[in-house]
């Protein structure tokens, strides 16, 4: 095929040979299987920011921090060296995810690099070699769905033990390759620690493939991984290997009122003392 505008600085510095085909397009890139030497790969191209679909991107850039203090600059007051800036800063944070989690050992596609825009990756395939599918065009039976549901708890418990929250895990960007399911797409990926966010985007990572698996599984439905996730983490007990029940128990305890009072008690003499002490400064 006529090897694609954005791909032409990478064929031209030979880090691809040819680009073979369009393997699928989607909200925020197109992937290409390019053929580098010998081995057959995947090449991300980043859509433009104006032509990208990805809704509320500021959440997901919350607590991500840019070393370069003048790219900081720019990008918080928005200039066009800013927006660039940003726009690069969005586009690298999946291949360095991809990085940190293969060594968390979480099943992620290889990355070979950040070239221009474009992430470089190995192509995942099934068992015919196949480019393999995603979830959603999977025929699950109960057993399997019950399989794949519990291996994919398993990699968020490994994602958020490295720090890290997909922000949008669902059917549509998780593939089954020849060993089971694989997760991809992660640029809009999340640091646990530094987003107000985190709680909110793992229950929804773990709601979203609870509720597609329950279609399969109905048990499934009565179940609250993410919630067990959370609190496990909040409370520093998760590890890479804990074992999860799917349950997790409310616990309905009686507000402190002398407490809640004395904390508003202790505020409002805060403040009136402030403004005895402003009051003497401008005296």
């Amino acid at each position: 095929m006529k090897t694609p505008k954005r791909l032409e600085p990478l064929v031209a510095e030979g880090i691809i040979d040819e680009v073979v085909r369009q393997l699928m397009s989607g909200k925020e890139a197109v992937v290409y299987v390019v053929r580098c030497g010998d081995e057959v790969r995947c090449a991300k191209v980043y859509k433009e920011a104006n032509r990208r679909s990805f809704r509320q991107a500021a959440l997901y850039q919350e607590g991500r921090k840019v070393k370069n203090s003048r790219q900081a600059r720019a990008m918080e007051k928005g200039t066009k060296f800013g927006r660039q800036a940003q726009e690069e800063a969005w586009q690298s944070v999946e291949v360095n995810s991809l990085y940190r989690l293969a060594a968390a050992g979480v099943r992620v596609p290889k990355a070979y690099g950040f070239f221009q825009g474009v992430v470089l990756m190995e192509l995942l395939t099934d068992a015919e070699g196949n480019a393999a599918p995603r979830l959603n065009d999977v025929e699950l039976t109960e057993e399997l769905a019950l399989a794949y549901h519990a291996s994919l708890m398993q990699e968020i418990v490994r994602m958020l033990c490295a720090g890290v929250i997909h922000g949008d895990l669902s059917e549509y960007n998780v593939l089954v390759d020849a060993n089971g399911p694989v997760i991809i797409d992660l640029p809009q990926a999340v640091d646990a620690a530094g987003n107000n966010n985190a709680a909110v985007m793992l229950q929804r990572d773990a709601d979203n493939l609870t509720t597609y698996f329950s279609r399969f599984a109905p048990d499934l439905a009565r179940t609250q991984y993410g919630k067990e996730i959370w609190a496990l983490f909040q409370s520093t007990k998760l590890r890479p290997d804990t074992k999860l029940t799917g349950r997790f128990r409310i616990e309905h305890k009686p507000a402190d009122l002398a407490a809640i009072l004395s904390d508003i008690k202790a505020v409002q003499a805060e403040e009136e003392e402030r403004l005895r002490y402003k009051a003497m400064r401008t005296a």
